[in-house]
């Protein structure tokens, strides 16, 4: 008879050991879950910078920044091309106009210390609508979008390599370098 009181009181402390183990061990599986991310990232986001282009406002006339994502290898190959030429095409918001006039096209860029030669077509000047407000508009456009860039304190304007012109109506030259006015 003790022989079988003492294998009930084993078999009690073994099957209540037993259900202890399950319980605890269903528990730390409970508290250990797997993390999900909300949402993935892709391999082109991952490849993408944000630069601010500087358009007119159509209905204040003041230049605002237009925030665009950009392939960061276009920007490691060829930076100042890039942004420039982002900037002839002109805004994706509806609320912004282009500041470049059609048909323009930038010929070359030399970083030249902390100055950025900008060489345009003629078509910079001639199909510009003139004006000394929007000239100055087409100048910060370029000069506030570019001097974005931490290298970039000013920019010197070239038509066709050729140093001292100016737009059409003489309103605005480029003989001096142009910088930042906040």
């Amino acid at each position: 008879m003790k022989k079988v009181i003492i294998l009930i009181i084993i078999i009690i402390i073994c099957l209540g050991a037993g259900t202890i183990y399950i319980i605890k061990s269903k528990q730390k599986e409970e508290q250990i879950q797997e993390y999900e991310p909300q949402e993935e990232i892709s391999e082109e986001q991952e490849r993408q910078t944000m630069v601010s282009l500087y358009f007119k406002n159509k209905t204040t006339g003041e230049l605002e920044p237009e925030a665009r994502l950009i392939d960061v290898k276009e920007l490691i190959e060829n930076p100042y091309t890039t942004i420039v030429n982002l900037l002839i095409e002109g805004p994706k918001n509806e609320n912004h106009e282009k500041t470049i006039p059609d048909g323009t096209t930038l010929l070359n860029v030399t970083l030249e210390g902390d100055v950025l030669k900008l060489d345009f077509s003629q078509e910079f000047v001639n199909n510009h609508i003139g004006g000394k407000e929007e000239e100055q508009n087409t100048i910060n456009s370029l000069v506030n979008t570019l001097t974005e860039l931490t290298e970039v304190n000013s920019i010197k304007i070239l038509i066709n390599g050729e140093e001292n012109k100016s737009f059409n109506d003489g309103e605005l030259d480029f003989t001096n370098n142009f910088t930042r006015n906040e």
